[in-house]
């Protein structure tokens, strides 16, 4: 997800964007360690997304305030 696409984004949807990508990300670990993934580079791609999503959050509550 570009930071363009995040930063139209409500506070409300960023907040459950995060929630779902989080649970994603938990899901993809989990099956990782039981059997390799094809492609293991999703999880760093969904951490940095969460990282992404947190950090426009965060920017967002400090300008309404």
């Amino acid at each position: 997800m570009k930071t363009s696409e995040i930063n139209e984004m409500t506070v409300n949807e960023i907040i459950e964007k995060i929630d779902t990508e989080r649970a994603e990300l938990i899901r993809l670990k989990l099956n990782h360690s039981i059997s390799p993934l094809e492609n293991p580079l999703k999880i760093r791609d969904l951490r940095k997304n969460v990282a992404r999503l947190q950090t426009i959050l965060h920017q967002k509550q400090l300008t309404e305030k």
